[in-house]
């Protein structure tokens, strides 16, 4: 977007709008936010240039800017979750209809939802034909962004960041999350770096290992564009020519996160309604105490509570953990999988609306290429596989060890005061019996299919 826009010789003009659709964002995404703004400010002012930031209405502001400074043409990166799409596409028609060129730029997926179809011309619903559909194409090559950027001859008033207070619903919690987050595009980079040079070939083997470090965690970075999946794409093929075992399998999640926007894109009901309407009457239960148990991290589950912890201290929460979760949630504790994509929506600092809401529904059986039903999984036998010396449990469990490490001490300091939780409370009795919950579970789902 923003080489495009240099490329027309004319003064650039940065703007970052905090508009209603952003800001009503969740606690934690809205705080790494700000963050990452801060941080492209500073890159903008090395590059010769600021950037400027107002609140409002995204299409009166742009009014407004167009008739202080006599701008004629609007760029912007295009997004395609549902609110982002009615939104641009109003200010796309009202800009458009007052002679300014109003251009939208691809960056944020691979490939643009639309050019990707079945032989029959539809959407893909499952994710392994659409893998084969897309690894062979050529998703493109990376452009250098410009090293200066021309600026105009007066720049108009900005906000102060600091004024519009993005991290106030943080609290506490902000002090305890800063320091795992890897803000900005050099501190991505460094991520892609490290992991290509040290993770990526045993990383189809160690994955799911959350007591490792073998994930490249740029999901933060991709959420606020701090990165492109174009830039992973490249790296994973270059590892794969170098023989790197483990590269082939991690283009096939990059390319699960572009399913899921394909699928946002496509059926935009999958962020807040069963992807699935022959589940619309299954009989999840509403939020409930039990859910509130699973929020706390205080289920008596450990794998379960360490990953809850987990995404309280460091804002982010590993995958196989999340369907671990999830799937205690949706089916041991039967509970609506919109209690948790909700939550996670409010605490993830790498919340991405299309993963997010795959996610929840393939654990949950509701949504697209969904987990079969009688999948449900056992979080005891989960930790001894994949955590296999509890280290994962150890680390976000302060009541599991004499001596707790930081990161379980610091689940304290960062949850609301209001819960009232004691690290030196004796760590809680399971909330279930798994085999239980699971029959409970099962019984369910087969009621629903008979």
């Amino acid at each position: 977007m923003l080489t495009a826009a240099a490329a027309s010789g004319q003064p650039i003009l940065p703007v970052f709008i905090l508009d209603p659709e952003t800001e009503a964002q969740g606690a934690a995404p809205l705080w790494r936010l700000g963050l990452s703004v801060e941080d492209f400010a500073r890159r903008l002012g090395a590059a010769g240039s600021r950037l400027i930031l107002r609140r409002g209405p995204a299409l009166q502001v742009l009014h407004s800017l167009i008739a202080e400074t006599g701008a004629g043409s609007v760029h912007w990166s295009r997004l395609y979750d549902p609110a982002t799409i009615a939104r641009d596409s109003a200010i796309k028609s009202a800009l458009t209809a007052q002679g300014i060129t109003a251009t939208s730029h691809p960056g944020h997926v691979l490939f643009e939802p639309w050019t990707v179809e079945t032989g029959q011309g539809g959407f893909y619903r499952v994710y392994s034909p659409f893998w084969r559909a897309v690894a062979g194409r050529d998703p493109g090559t990376l452009t250098a962004p410009p090293a200066r950027l021309s600026a105009p001859d007066r720049w108009p008033a900005s906000d102060r960041i600091a004024d519009w207070h993005l991290g106030r619903r943080m609290q506490r919690g902000a002090t305890v999350v800063l320091p795992h987050q890897a803000v900005g595009e050099a501190a991505a980079l460094a991520r892609l770096d490290q992991f290509v040079d040290q993770a990526i070939a045993r990383y189809k083997e160690l994955r799911d290992r959350p007591d490792l470090p073998a994930t490249s965690r740029l999901s933060e970075n991709l959420t606020y564009g701090e990165i492109a999946p174009l830039r992973l794409w490249h790296a994973g093929q270059r590892a794969a020519e170098d023989g790197k075992a483990g590269a082939a399998h991690f283009l096939r999640e990059v390319v699960w996160r572009e399913f899921a926007y394909h699928l946002i894109y496509h059926t935009p009901h999958i962020t807040h309604a069963n992807w699935r309407e022959d589940w619309d009457g299954f009989p999840w239960r509403g939020d409930n105490p039990d859910a509130e148990r699973w929020r706390r991290g205080m289920t008596g589950e450990p794998f379960v509570d360490a990953a809850m912890r987990e995404m309280y201290v460091t804002g982010t929460m590993h995958n196989r953990a999340r369907m671990i979760v999830a799937s205690y949630l949706t089916k041991h504790l039967m509970t609506h999988w919109r209690v948790g994509l909700d939550w996670f929506a409010d605490c993830l600092t790498d919340w991405d609306p299309a993963s997010n809401a795959m996610g929840w529904q393939w654990t949950a059986g509701s949504g697209p290429d969904a987990a079969p039903y009688f999948r449900v999984f056992n979080p005891e036998t989960q930790g001894e596989k994949f955590d296999p010396d509890g280290d994962y449990r150890r680390r976000f469990i302060a009541e599991l060890s004499p001596d707790p490490p930081r990161d379980a001490a610091s689940f304290f300091e960062a949850v609301p005061k209001r819960w009232r939780l004691d690290p030196r409370a004796p760590y809680p009795a399971p909330l279930i019996d798994l085999a239980v919950g699971r029959r409970r579970a099962l019984e369910a789902y087969a009621a629903r299919n008979s």
